[in-house]
């Protein structure tokens, strides 16, 4: 039996339980059987993958179905932990894009192109299409080296070449150390290579995010752990050099293995001492996503409300965007989402009752690693040429 693409049925998936899916692509084997590559409709796109015939129930199998139907029912079959466990990291959307460029967008990227890739010692499952070089087109599975980030197509070539690589940590400047945490700055210009391999890795586990080509406008902070073997990549973040929109933060990733460790929340915390820094306030990329927004809400409840606990007498926005270095739009919109502000007499008044702070501060959940501003050592950009 051969599907169309565009059947719905019920696959077996890891769990050992059948889920409904759509058929999305189908390529035919050597042995003359096809392979099919589904979307699992209750699940993020990240978790499309190829599957054999013998993983479909073929009794539930229907060409055409009401998508708002079914995603009705889809959703309701989710458990509240499957949920989480799909979206807990899932910080992409794809708010910019009106409907034709996100058909656009999903008819290029439907099909991930690389299933796994080794970097350093752990082997990871990518989420989404990123557009490798097409002499990287019959690659299923990609081998980076940790350390410059240069990839190839078989283990042989990485074992070749790590002999020869002499790197042990991203190119660029450490800007701060603390344990075994270090954090590089690494300039896109400087590092041309070096940044565009890894906006090819991070694309892998980004939906939507524009691959810049021309990452020389871009500066990259790369967050490592440290041992004895040298300097590995948990996660980065990217900044433009100059932003008109006072932009401290355009793209930002934690990489799966180091996910639910509190690396995420360290990073923003981290564009936001940069800011500091330079003296002036500072804002995450536009537009952001649900769970972006939900991240960073969950950023400024902490700081501001720490802040609010421990102030005696009146403070204004101002005063907490000077403190913070967080935009005043950003702190008034979280505050009028906790219901801690009013609007008396032409001029708004922040309403801190401490029993009030303190259950919205555990609703905001720990605040994960913190960063020792006594440790970074920076100079901003503009002053350093």
């Amino acid at each position: 039996m051969v599907l169309e693409v565009g059947t719905r049925v019920l696959c077996r998936w890891r769990d050992g339980k059948h889920h409904p899916v759509k058929v999305i692509e189908r390529r035919r084997l050597n042995s003359g059987d096809y392979e099919y590559y589904v979307h699992y409709t209750e699940f993020n796109r990240r978790l499309d993958e190829w599957v054999r015939l013998e993983q479909l129930d073929l009794d539930s199998v229907e060409n055409d179905v009401d998508e708002k139907v079914e995603d009705k029912v889809t959703g309701l079959k989710m458990t509240r932990h499957q949920k989480r466990k799909i979206d807990e990291t899932h910080v992409e959307g794809h708010e910019e894009l009106d409907p034709a460029s996100l058909r656009e967008h999903e008819e290029f990227t439907k099909v991930k192109n690389i299933a796994t890739i080794e970097l350093g010692r752990y082997q990871i499952e990518t989420w989404y299409f990123s557009p490798f070089p097409p002499e990287y087109n019959d690659s299923s599975n990609l081998y980076f080296c940790e350390f410059c980030l240069n990839f190839m197509k078989r283990k042989e070539q990485l074992q070749r070449h790590m002999k020869k690589c002499d790197l042990k940590h991203p190119p660029g400047d450490e800007i701060y150390r603390s344990g075994t945490l270090s954090m590089f700055e690494v300039d896109g210009k400087k590092n041309k290579v070096y940044a565009q391999n890894l906006c090819y890795l991070a694309k892998l586990f980004l939906d939507h995010k524009t691959l810049y080509y021309d990452v020389d406008l871009f500066l990259f902070y790369v967050l490592c752990e440290c041992d004895e073997r040298g300097c590995h990549m948990v996660g980065y973040f990217s900044k433009e050099k100059q932003s008109e929109e006072s932009y401290n933060l355009a793209c930002i990733l934690t990489l799966p293995p180091y996910q639910r460790k509190g690396y995420g929340k360290f990073l923003i915390a981290f564009s936001y001492e940069l800011s500091k820094k330079e003296g002036k306030v500072g804002t995450p990329e536009r537009p952001l996503s649900d769970l972006g927004l939900l991240s960073y809400r969950g950023y400024w409840t902490r700081v501001l409300l720490d802040i609010l606990k421990k102030h005696k007498g009146n403070i204004s926005i101002k005063e907490l965007s000077d403190m913070t270095a967080i935009r005043a739009e950003d702190i008034l919109a979280t505050l009028q989402a906790l219901e801690l502000i009013q609007y008396r007499k032409g001029q708004h008044v922040i309403c801190a009752d401490p029993k009030v702070l303190d259950r919205h501060l555990k609703a905001a959940g720990r605040g994960g690693l913190e960063v020792d501003v006594s440790k970074l050592i920076w100079t901003p950009y503009k002053e350093q040429g």
